[in-house]
This record gives C-alpha cells, structure tokens and sequence, in this order.
C-alpha cells in the first residue's frame, strides 16, 4: 500500500471527522444522518492516520508531495 495523501489533506479529512464528532456530541445531528456522517467521519480518521486513500489509488491521485 504506497501512501497517497498530503500533510494538508490529512488535516483536512482529522478537522472534518473531529467536527462531524462535535456535532454528534452536541446532539446538532441525529437519526439517520448521524449515522451516516459518523460512518464518513472514521473513514476520513482512519484514512488519515494510514495516509492512503482506495479511491484516489483508483483514480490515480496523489496529494502526497514529492521530496
């Protein structure tokens, strides 16, 4: 599995999955939206700390930068 996502996408996709959690906690969302913004928020978690993304590999994207 070759790392395919950036400093910067990573942020990005931590601060959406930790605002998705705000919003679950703070009981902003509920139901069925909950459980779907809380399923894309540990996709986005745990893509983040693996640094590899299955559907950029598929499109052939990469944000990571080149040293």
């Amino acid at each position: 599995m070759k790392q395919n996502m950036g400093q910067t996408d990573k942020m990005i996709r931590l601060s959406v999955a930790v605002l998705i959690a705000i919003m679950f906690f703070m009981n902003w969302i509920s139901g069925t939206t909950a459980i779907v913004l809380g399923i894309l928020a540990i996709i986005f978690a745990a893509t983040s700390f693996i640094n590899f993304c299955p559907i950029y590999s598929i499109l052939g994207m990469n944000t990571k930068q080149k040293k």
